[in-house]
């Protein structure tokens, strides 16, 4: 690239601003999974919601007008939404007591359409914790859901001044919303299970022949396959890591145990080692393909991950691909993360009807995925892509600030498509 000067990879900046960068969610190290799912457009701070809108971001610098209240609002079957009698439009502080013997989740909505403004989850017995919402003028409406009992909706409450405003509400999506994706998501799924059987038998052949550049050639057309399909990692179960487990850091690959899969073989094609002690590696993990392709048809996903995949594929690259966590070798990182961000796509369009009336930052996260892969098609040079370690700062930067903010933009989507209780 044009800039030499090269330095340690780095995690992606997170940008500053967007709409995408007031929905952040936190992963475990090394894990997949993500934390409890946050309330529709809205994140918990400190025990309390921030419903987000104009007055949503809380950040230490943050200036917004000051919220009226706490206004203490009851949690019960028998008075949900006591204590609030209305108001002026604007930013709201609600301390939500639950005086009931169970613990609830508790919701603001539109009594009308049912859109969510804010939310608070697992509201223990004789609880109080604060929502913060901004509401413009308008009807609204508590919903109280205890555990284990039917929802109840509160009274209707005014709220004086104009519509325009307030923060962002959305309808709740349903398991019963999410199956139809989930079904046509599956499907997809197979015809790669068998696509990726035949790439992995092609690569297999190659090291039983004892052709190394043939394997070589035939490694990353194979482990693309399998990188587009990475909404379904979780429903793999242990074939996720005998295909493509990233074992130990890369330094350490010649000294482990049980380290199988992709990776395994990357590392011995680019490491010198022979192709006749590479075969069993090969072998395994054709066999490991092939029992997902013959298993999957029985697997069922789970509709109500389908938004949270959507956002993890590409964390799980800005984490792996874009630190040099996963490469034992081949250079071609930056491949896999092109890969990846063809199996966010994949997955988002199938969500697009639920959230073009749900997502306003919907065609801001299309310009931004459409950025992402502009940019990442810029490495690939007629199929000899970039090495991350190669790439200059200016390069770097870019693609950090790119799937940054790409990321950013996908949170929503995982915190939108939350599967949520509405009776």
């Amino acid at each position: 690239m044009s800039d030499p000067d090269r330095g340690p990879v780095q995690h992606p900046a997170e940008p500053e601003e967007g709409p995408g960068a007031r929905f952040r969610r936190a992963r475990p190290a090394g894990g997949r999974r993500l934390g409890a799912a946050l309330a529709v457009l809205a994140v918990v701070v400190g025990g309390s919601v921030w419903a987000l809108g104009p007055f949503g971001d809380n950040g230490p610098d943050a200036k917004h007008p000051a919220a009226q209240g706490p206004t203490t609002v009851e949690v019960s079957t028998g008075s949900c939404g006591r204590g609030w009698s209305g108001g002026t439009a604007g930013p709201q502080v609600f301390a939500l007591r639950n005086t009931s013997s169970t613990a609830a989740e508790v919701d603001l909505t539109d009594p009308a359409t049912g859109a969510v403004y804010g939310e608070i989850e697992g509201l223990a017995p004789g609880s109080t914790r604060e929502m913060r919402v901004a509401l413009g003028g308008g009807s609204y409406a508590f919903r109280c859901l205890p555990d284990d009992a039917d929802a109840v909706t509160g009274p209707t409450v005014k709220v004086a001044g104009a519509r325009t405003g307030g923060g962002p509400a959305a309808v709740p999506v349903t398991q019963h919303d999410l199956i139809p994706v989930a079904l046509v998501y599956q499907r997809w799924i197979t015809t790669k299970t068998v696509e990726l059987t035949d790439r992995t038998d092609a690569l297999k052949r190659a090291v039983d022949d004892g052709d190394l550049d043939a394997a070589r050639s035939a490694w990353l057309p194979a482990h693309l396959v399998y990188a587009r399909m990475g909404a379904a990692y979780d429903a793999f179960g242990d074939a996720d890591a005998a295909i493509n487990g990233s074992g130990p850091a890369p330094a350490d690959a010649a000294s482990a145990r049980d380290f199988e899969g992709f990776h395994r073989i990357e590392y011995g094609l680019w490491h010198g080692e022979s192709a006749a002690s590479l075969r069993a590696h090969a072998d395994r993990l054709a066999r490991a393909v092939h029992a997902l392709r013959d298993s999957w048809p029985q697997v069922r996903l789970d509709p109500a991950q389908l938004g949270l995949r959507t956002h993890e594929i590409l964390e799980a690259t800005a984490q792996s691909e874009l630190t040099g966590r996963t490469d034992y070798g081949s250079g071609t990182s930056l491949a896999t993360a092109r890969a990846n961000l063809d199996g966010t796509r994949e997955l988002l369009n199938l969500l697009r009807p639920l959230l073009t009336t749900r997502y306003p930052g919907l065609p801001q996260l299309d310009t931004w995925l459409d950025r992402t892969q502009h940019t990442l098609d810029g490495f690939d040079h007629d199929g000899k892509w970039t090495p991350l370690d190669r790439l200059g700062r200016r390069d770097r930067q870019r693609l950090n600030s790119d799937i940054g903010q790409t990321v950013e933009l996908l949170a929503p989507v995982a915190t939108i498509c939350d599967v949520r209780r509405t009776t």
